[in-house]
């Protein structure tokens, strides 16, 4: 099961990292930073403005951890669309995290043999499905959606241009559905996770513009089409 714990991940080197990439060399800057740190915690180094993008600039060996990396830059994205949640950027990078390994995106979970390649599939497994099962699959209806319409967005346009597959308005729909769905279970609140998939439901489509232009700009960066440019010039919901 995903859980809102990237943070959690974090280590003492990426602590460390983060204090040399706001300290820029200077030993006053690193002092107050690392008061900074004693004082108000880590989420409030994470929270700096300049950070997403020193980050994108470390070159060489000081690489910071995948973990760091993505709640850093989901989090700095969400807020540019207005959304001030640090548990669904946690929860968020959590998902990206997993569904980047292997083919975890199309299952339920890694101990699950069915892969859904199609949402229509997810839905006939969630019709099929009962008690924790069907908890899982109400996730990752949620999940599968925001994953393909959040960072792979050509492609749903593409599809939708060649074979007249549906658009974004779909998939954010189900992808409402299935959080929303999942924040009503009695197994969302015994695992804390009842105000993210609330959040990730009422937010979807901030958090899909959130993640498109991660993609646009770190994952897929060389890719022109006249879909990006329309996300280029879309504000915060």
């Amino acid at each position: 099961m995903i859980l809102a714990d990237t943070r959690s991940r974090l280590s003492a080197n990426d602590r460390q990292l983060v204090i040399l990439l706001l300290s820029r060399g200077s030993a006053v800057t690193r002092a107050r930073v690392e008061r900074q740190l004693d004082q108000e915690g880590i989420d409030a180094l994470l929270d700096h403005p300049e950070l997403f993008e020193r980050l994108v600039a470390v070159r060489g060996m000081l690489l910071p951890s995948p973990a760091l990396f993505y709640y850093v830059a989901v989090r700095h994205l969400l807020r540019g669309t207005g959304t001030d949640d640090r548990d669904l950027a946690d929860y968020l990078a959590a998902m990206l995290l997993e569904f980047g390994r292997r083919d975890r995106a199309w299952r339920i979970d890694w101990n699950d043999d069915h892969r859904h390649q199609y949402v229509v599939d997810i839905l006939d497994d969630l019709n099929l499905s009962s008690g924790s099962r069907r908890f899982k699959v109400m996730v990752h209806l949620g999940n599968y959606a925001l994953w393909l319409v959040g960072v792979f967005p050509d492609y749903i346009a593409a599809r939708r241009l060649r074979k007249g597959g549906p658009g974004i308005e779909y998939y954010e729909l189900l992808g409402q559905r299935g959080y929303q769905m999942a924040s009503d279970h009695e197994l969302a609140d015994r695992l804390g996770l009842e105000p993210v998939f609330r959040a990730a439901a009422e937010r979807f489509t901030q958090a899909r513009r959130a993640l498109n232009r991660l993609s646009d700009q770190l994952l897929f960066p060389n890719c022109c089409s006249p879909d990006r440019i329309l996300r280029e010039l879309e504000g915060p919901a």
